[in-house]
């Protein structure tokens, strides 16, 4: 049996999704497709419905629908529900349920690259956006020992540091702050639009001249390959990794919810890489 899948989000042209999941099922020989789709948050409730009739076996859900998303649901998994917030649908039975494969995918991705970098991790999360609660928390669950969060609005750090509390040694800290005590952390995680193509790619969320060589620096954009922030970081010493291999892994544990299999994700990283690399060469 076939089944249809996709993604919702908007803007969702850039979306690497549709060719990491059909590639995966040519892989397993599966007969589904998914697609991506641009749905505006006017249109969600509508889109849904649509989905839901139209009897896809899930999808997944992106920037701006993650939390909009959740009136929309008829069950939600416990660690989707604790974050408020939802990437990922499966429909069983006309009823759809929701999880959140976000922080448990960067994690993933950071065990298969860095195998003993949590252990006891002192780690700075950059940003307060959409990842960030998800990722910040999963980690202060993971066994780090501390989880400290920047962002321009010190109101919005606060607010995810007020959740991993806890669970964790955590504190808020203005940009300057963070700047300033930079070299005291193991792992820097940097999840702001900022650095992204094509317009931003000259921007920085903060200078790295207090890195210490050895950090473990992170930055979830993955077009382009390398920002400009990593670049300078790993000009430091750092040990760095784009946003392509949480990409993988979150979707990887989407397939899974799915089909309850997990697909191979090495391969895949180094798929989309070289398809990044391409897609730029023929610009």
């Amino acid at each position: 049996m076939s089944f249809l899948l996709g993604v919702l989000g908007d803007p969702i042209g850039h979306s690497l999704s549709p060719i990491m999941h059909n590639r995966w099922y040519k892989e397993w020989n599966y007969p589904h497709y998914y697609h991506a789709f641009r749905l505006s948050k006017e249109n969600l409730s509508d889109g849904v419905k649509g989905l839901k009739a139209l009897q896809f076996k899930g999808f997944n859900v992106t920037i701006p629908h993650k939390v909009d998303i959740l009136s929309l649901l008829d069950e939600l998994d416990d660690e989707a529900s604790e974050l408020g917030a939802v990437n990922t649908v499966v429909q069983e039975k006309g009823r759809l349920k929701g999880y959140n494969t976000d922080g448990r995918g960067l994690i993933s991705a950071i065990n298969e690259k860095w195998p003993t970098a949590l252990e006891k991790a002192k780690v700075l999360m950059i940003g307060a956006g959409g990842a960030s609660l998800g990722v910040a928390l999963t980690l202060a669950k993971s066994g780090v020992s501390q989880v400290d969060v920047t962002n321009r609005t010190i109101e919005k750090a606060e607010a995810i540091s007020q959740k991993c509390s806890p669970f964790v040694q955590t504190k808020a800290l203005s940009l300057t702050e963070a700047e300033e005590t930079l070299g005291t952390y193991t792992m820097v995680i940097q999840s702001t639009s900022l650095g992204m193509g094509p317009h931003g790619l000259d921007q920085m969320p903060l200078v790295v001249n207090q890195l210490q060589k050895g950090t473990y620096c992170i930055d979830l954009i993955y077009n382009p390959l390398q920002t400009r922030w990593l670049k300078e970081a790993e000009e430091k010493g750092a040990l760095t990794m784009n946003g392509l291999p949480m990409l993988v892994h979150q979707g990887a544990l989407s397939f899974e919810h799915w089909f309850g299999v997990m697909p191979d994700t090495a391969s895949m990283i180094t798929f989309l890489t070289q398809h990044l690399e391409e897609t730029h060469a023929n610009r």
